[in-house]
């Protein structure tokens, strides 16, 4: 006698559930690294001023080292145009997103973001100055300041997107690296950040600022 097949108690069939759970992405790390090398090595050629930003920048600095995500570049708001010309003369599509803050273009299939405003300000040449040279894989470029990379993140938080668990990875391997008191000073009188804050010093991640050392980012503290 056939015995009668039954369901799994979430209804799935034998053949369904040979599948697995979950499925990890693939590992865009390495192209995502080329795809930094070629347009720096472009921006430098071209002789203009850059800084490698985002999670690229992350890890250049020694942050996580799985990439899944695009390459970020800051570039001066007057010098688009001559980016433009470079990497277009290189053979690579420069194109204008429905954003007006960013170009956009791809090295490597993968997408390369050219970002002349960074935290609702300008990129200047004083942002440009504080870059640190760092070696991309074995590629020396300039790239933005540890500081200068968590402010921008948490200037980025808002009611609507507030993701402390994509910063909290940063914050932690980069805290040797960054300037505290610049960034409660620049991020802590708003009430994003400075949840974000008081996190880390729960965690123990940072000490709380002592009295009287700039703006506090708790009240009663």
């Amino acid at each position: 006698m056939e015995t009668p097949f039954v369901k799994g108690r979430n209804g799935a069939s034998p053949g369904d559930l040979a599948e697995p759970a979950d499925v990890l992405p693939p590992n865009r790390t390495p192209a995502i690294l080329e795809a930094a090398k070629e347009v720096a090595g472009l921006l430098k050629a071209g002789g203009h001023r850059f800084a490698l930003a985002g999670g690229v920048a992350v890890y250049a600095h020694g942050g996580p080292g799985t990439l899944q995500h695009d390459v970020d570049f800051c570039v001066l708001p007057e010098d688009t145009e001559a980016v433009t010309a470079t990497l277009a003369a290189a053979g690579l599509e420069v194109f204008e997103p429905p954003e007006d803050w960013l170009l956009k273009s791809r090295s490597e299939g993968q997408d390369v973001d050219l970002i002349f405003q960074l935290a609702h300000a300008p990129v200047s040449p004083e942002l440009l100055d504080r870059a640190e040279v760092l070696s991309v894989e074995s590629v020396q470029m300039p790239v933005l300041a540890a500081t200068d990379l968590l402010v921008g993140r948490l200037t980025a938080f808002t009611e609507h997107y507030c993701d402390f668990g994509a910063v909290l990875p940063i914050a932690r391997t980069l805290r040797e690296k960054i300037d505290w008191h610049r960034v409660r000073r620049e991020c802590g009188s708003e009430p994003m950040p400075a949840a974000f804050l008081y996190l880390l010093e729960r965690l123990h991640v940072i000490e709380p600022e002592e009295p009287g050392h700039g703006n506090r980012t708790r009240q009663g503290t």
